[in-house]
């Protein structure tokens, strides 16, 4: 944001709960607090509060000091009415309207919205996506999110919760998803995606693998870092899977091409650090599978907030471009 104005950004994880105080483009101080995510929805909320106590303890700021309070959380929520619909990874979290709760105990504006979307806005604002009034956003983590923005704001649909994108299915008889269908994207290269597979090819190889000595022989310590560090020393086993992942990848981001023809595609989450293992391959594969004649004018880049793209993804909600 360009206007001055003092915002509290809160990202709600499924393991983490990242507040801060953002001025401008500047995240002037944060606390991370864990998210109990297996306890009632009590707890959870007052884990919520707690942050954002903290957060005007620490900065020395009064509430009526704060502009607004932007919220993001995982999962199909309503932005129109702030209320979180369900989160796969907070159970608690059904049907909670966040903002009026969050109204009632500062007294502040509130605006709430999925993680993906804001994250991809605050990219398109004042990261990788600047000047470019098209943007394709994906995070590849835990799962695939994703988000459009055009022209600085938001794409959400008729009800705001458009391009749920990561459950794009590419295989209709694919691996089971834990949105309960078969063969999305998220279910074939997400981080828990590269991780299954990477196990499932470590207990059928016949070869010995880097992969293994990198973890001490113990599978379940396994990453996509991991796997993107054995593919640097490379390891044949760890190379293949990053050349399917980027293969399943260009399959998804030519079809999304085909629908949104963005100018730039912003990859963020864990799987963009192996970085020149995936990104000339997918701006090599992505065109040959979309119809549009000139998909391979569109950019494909690593995103550039990752550290704090949360927070500042909930503060630019109250962005005004």
């Amino acid at each position: 944001m360009s206007d001055g104005r003092t915002i509290i950004g809160i990202d709600i994880g499924g393991t983490k709960i990242a507040t801060g105080v953002v001025c401008g483009t500047r995240v002037l101080e944060r606390v991370l607090l864990p998210t109990p995510a297996d306890r009632p929805k009590e707890e959870v909320l007052h884990q919520v509060f707690a942050s954002v106590d903290l957060i005007l303890e620490r900065t020395g700021h009064h509430i009526e000091e704060i502009d607004g309070i932007g919220v993001v959380a995982p999962g199909p929520l309503d932005p129109r009415t702030g209320k979180v619909l369900y989160s796969p990874n907070i159970p608690a979290l059904r049907d909670i309207p966040l903002a009026r709760l969050m109204r009632e105990r500062y007294g502040r504006p509130v605006l709430v919205e999925n993680d993906a979307n804001a994250a991809g806005l605050a990219e398109a604002l004042f990261g990788a996506g600047a000047g470019y009034a098209h943007v394709f956003y994906v995070t590849v983590s835990t799962g695939i999110g994703t988000g459009v923005i055009l022209g600085g704001k938001i794409y959400g649909g008729r009800t705001g919760m458009a391009v749920e994108a990561g459950h794009v299915t590419i295989d209709y008889e694919g691996p089971l998803c834990n949105c309960g269908h078969r063969g999305c994207i998220e279910a074939f290269a997400s981080g828990t995606a590269i991780t299954r597979r990477t196990k499932e090819k470590l207990r059928q190889a016949r070869a010995p693998s880097h992969l293994l000595d990198l973890v001490a022989g113990d599978l379940e310590a396994i990453t996509p870092i991991v796997v993107g560090e054995a593919a640097q020393g490379g390891d044949p086993l760890a190379l293949e899977i990053v050349e399917e992942t980027a293969r399943f990848l260009s399959i998804w981001l030519g079809g999304m091409i085909n629908i949104f023809d963005p100018d730039i595609i912003i990859l963020g989450g864990g799987v963009s650090q192996w970085g020149d293992l995936l990104f000339p391959r997918l701006r090599q594969l992505t065109p040959t599978y979309s119809i549009l004649p000139r998909a391979a004018e569109v950019a494909i880049v690593p995103a550039r907030l990752e550290a704090d793209v949360g927070i500042l993804g909930a503060a630019a909600l109250f962005a005004t471009p």
